[in-house]
């Protein structure tokens, strides 16, 4: 039987409703706007007119709403169509495999650079294809060269591919086919490569591994306690990289799911930033985020 518990998230807009077991690979995120045919769950909640967003990972549902209604009024409601949705399809998807992969694109600092980045792990490490030449034991770095032209550098690590193009496109105007190019060949279960990756050497490690010193060990002793697993639950890793005392600002990295989130920064700055003010005054007034 399912047994769902609502919980309430550093976001006042934001509840969760969380099962008493994973519900989905990866994770979701929906919008009336979204392909919602293969979510019955997600057809039902967005009935609600109040109901903005929904976000579904690991065991749980997030559900946003809008400030017209509060939630001791329709979190109940809510949670029964949940229970009711998950009694008929446990598992979320009806046809699960059709949804495994969603890619989104981000920009880097490189204009003809483009991330890729994939809600699954691609691979441990990293892989570097500087040149069409290159690319035989590597699949899916032949398959972009193959399909699109401008490539020239594939790079892939973890759970994103990098493509680097020539100055033949902009990538506003190619942006939308190269994704749907990558999730497709994720979706159908195209080999990513055949050689071993390069393991990580990240200086960023280090850093987040070195000795702290007193005021920096603090700091990370509250993340670790009252902010990762939080964070580790959405799918995502915060570490303290960097703390100025004189100008008491703490900068944080983040990785996973929260690399490059758009609501990340709004999470650092409403959450995560006044739990520091509460427990360290004296040592923190702002944060700021770096993505891993």
């Amino acid at each position: 039987m399912t047994n769902i518990i609502i919980e309430p998230t550093e976001n006042p807009k934001v509840m969760k409703f969380v099962a008493n077991y994973n519900l989905i690979p990866g994770s979701l995120e929906l919008d009336r706007d979204s392909d919602l045919s293969e979510v019955p769950m997600a057809q039902e909640l967005l009935k609600y007119p109040f109901v903005e967003r929904i976000f579904i990972t690991a065991n749980f549902v997030a559900i946003a709403k809008q400030d017209a209604v509060q939630w001791e009024d329709v979190a109940e409601s809510l949670k029964g169509v949940i229970e009711d949705e998950l009694l008929a399809n446990p598992r979320i998807y009806l046809q699960k495999k059709k949804e495994l992969y969603q890619v989104y694109s981000e920009m880097t600092p490189n204009p003809n650079v483009m991330k890729f980045v994939s809600n699954k792990f691609l691979l441990e490490g990293f892989i570097e294809v500087k040149s069409r030449d290159e690319a035989d034991d590597v699949p899916l770095a032949k398959a972009i060269f193959n399909e699109f032209e401008f490539a020239v550098q594939v790079f892939i690590s973890d759970n994103f591919v990098a493509i680097t193009k020539d100055d033949t496109y902009q990538w506003h105007e190619v942006m939308v086919p190269v994704r749907a190019f990558v999730a497709d060949y994720l979706q159908k279960g195209g080999k990513i490569s055949n050689i071993e990756a390069s393991k990580h050497e990240n200086p960023v490690e280090k850093i987040i591994n070195r000795d702290y010193n007193e005021n920096e060990q603090k700091i990370s002793d509250i993340l670790n306690e009252y902010v990762a697993p939080a964070v580790e639950g959405d799918g995502g890793k915060i570490s303290l990289i960097e703390y100025d005392e004189e100008n008491k600002t703490a900068k944080m990295l983040l990785q996973g799911a929260c690399s490059g989130c758009p609501s990340s920064t709004a999470t650092l700055k409403g959450g995560i930033e006044n739990i520091l003010k509460q427990f360290v005054p004296d040592l923190v007034e702002k944060v700021e985020a770096v993505n891993g």
